[in-house]
């Protein structure tokens, strides 16, 4: 390696925090050491506080995995793992940031509340009226009718059509990613909002900082900004600090045009998502399109978290769509309703969600997702389910994008294929769509990984389908899909060695830390 590469790789902005939060550590260790010779009153001390972080842990309404990942380093660790637990455990905000997202939720309902609407799913049935109220009142979120949907299996099929909506904006686009990364992609996206500004729309755009660390500078925002006129913000700066906050990330992704179109799914706004520069073989992704009644609610998503990120007011009713496509008409009867999941209010919507769908399944669940590394919750409704008779099926990659995520996803199995889940990898490579269907008649499409970071870490969002056409395309998915898969098998889990099998329990442990 010569040395102008070693040090394009040292002065990376990730290495540089990476280093930084390293010293942090150092420092609170070294000032432990410093003081050793008073280690009998340090040692009590340690186990108070220890203690003390135990029983913050226990008393907080969180997921038990969650509780006894933290639990067993601070009684291992009692020197400094109450310490960490203090700098990073938990989803504490400062007085400005809990006024702030008190203002966003105080926001979705007064702007969306007059179009809740769950009573009229009462021909479907109870649970199909019960889980659209729960969303509308724990999310804010309404179900809405009068909603064109069309799946996308791949980003390489969302791709063309997201440009050609993009080219008849009127009003304004407005744009929120995890990851946004130079390239066919994102440069072809950029012409549009260029020539679309130019031409007097209003272009927003939001991209995580984190999700973006290794693809963008750390000035692109205002870089962006200053050359094309276009507002762009990031959310959350990762900074060199050992803190909670930089744990909650945006992982939402919205493209929404004139507030009654909008997309969203799993695909980022970067090549490998449409397989134009492969990673871990070919990406499976899905994407979802809205037009209709249903994308203001999203559209009212991405302009709460502008005010949260821009510290500046929105005039809602100036954004109201004037009318609807005329496909609008083509989902008169069924029903849809994105929703958002915010991991600073106390209400896991996003899990709660899945575990309704799973719950109330009667003959089938099929899920994708990038990665398994699921609640004692989630574990006990997918075994139950399976128990109880129903087909339920998980898809995961079998090219990892992260080693370690990879090991510790397959350390769910064993539970799983011992209750009569059945488990395929995607042999072709990396799967990345978040979907799970129901009984043809429920189903979801997002950016919500069956992961501890999407259900109790990031900021999300999800589209609930019922008795949507749609509904019947995704399942069709992952169908096709599974042929292309090899299925996992209890015997092979169990043939592993016992130290790879105690590592994976280790890491199944550990794993809502990681």
């Amino acid at each position: 390696m010569n040395i102008k590469k070693l040090a394009s790789i040292l002065f990376q902005r990730r290495v540089i925090v990476g280093l930084l939060i390293l010293l942090q550590s150092l420092a609170l260790l070294s000032t432990t050491l410093l003081f050793s010779w008073a280690y009998f009153y340090l040692y009590w001390a340690y186990v108070i506080l220890s203690v003390l972080a135990v029983l913050i842990i226990v008393s907080r309404q969180t997921d038990p995995g969650y509780k006894i990942a933290w639990i067993i380093p601070i009684l291992l660790f009692p020197a400094f793992g109450w310490l960490v637990y203090l700098l990073c455990g938990g989803n504490r905000m400062s007085a400005h940031q809990r006024r702030k997202m008190q203002s966003v939720d105080h926001t979705m309902r007064k702007q969306l509340e007059r179009d809740f609407k769950a009573d009229e799913l009462s021909g479907f049935g109870t649970d199909a009226v019960n889980q659209a109220r729960y969303v509308e009142q724990y999310a804010r979120c309404p179900v809405y009718t009068n909603t064109y949907t069309r799946y996308f299996p791949l980003g390489d099929d969302v791709f063309p059509v997201m440009l050609e909506e993009l080219k008849k904006a009127q009003r304004y686009i407005f744009l929120e990613y995890f990851i946004i990364s130079p390239g066919v992609f994102w440069d072809s996206v950029v012409e549009i909002l260029k020539e679309k500004h130019a031409a007097g729309v209003d272009v927003r755009v939001i991209y995580d900082d984190v999700g973006s660390l290794n693809t963008l500078p750390m000035n692109y925002a205002k870089k962006f900004e200053a050359e094309t006129g276009i507002p762009c913000c990031f959310f959350n700066r990762f900074k060199p600090v050992i803190s909670i906050r930089m744990n909650n990330r945006d992982h939402r992704k919205f493209c929404i045009i004139d507030g009654h179109t909008a997309f969203t799914g799993g695909i980022n706004l970067a090549d490998e998502y449409i397989n134009q520069l492969p990673r871990f073989g070919h990406w499976k992704d899905s994407a979802i399109l809205v037009k209709g009644e249903a994308a203001w609610s999203m559209t009212v998503m991405f302009l709460t978290m502008w005010e949260y990120v821009r510290e500046v007011k929105v005039d809602y009713d100036a954004l109201r769509p004037t009318s609807l496509p005329a496909e609008a008409a083509l989902g008169n009867g069924f029903f849809v309703q994105p929703y958002t999941d915010n991991p600073l209010d106390n209400e896991a919507v996003g899990e709660t969600v899945y575990l309704n769908m799973i719950s109330k399944a009667e003959r089938y669940v099929y899920v994708m997702t990038p990665y398994l590394i699921i609640s004692d919750s989630v574990n006990t409704a997918l075994c139950n389910a399976a128990k109880s008779g129903v087909d339920v099926r998980i898809m995961t990659p079998h090219i990892p994008d992260k080693p370690l995520v990879f090991e510790l996803t397959r350390s769910h199995y064993e539970p799983l294929l011992e209750a009569g889940v059945q488990i395929f990898e995607y042999t072709p490579g990396f799967v990345h769509a978040k979907n799970m269907v129901v009984d043809d008649v429920y189903a979801v499409v997002g950016s919500i990984n069956m992961d501890y970071r999407s259900m109790f870490l990031h900021f999300e969002d999800a589209v609930w389908l019922c008795h949507d056409p749609t509904v019947k395309d995704v399942k069709a998915d992952f169908l096709s899909t599974q042929i292309k898969c090899q299925p996992v098998t209890l015997e092979q889990c169990l043939a592993h060695s016992w130290p790879r099998r105690l590592f994976r329990s280790i890491l199944r442990v550990m794993g809502p830390l990681l």
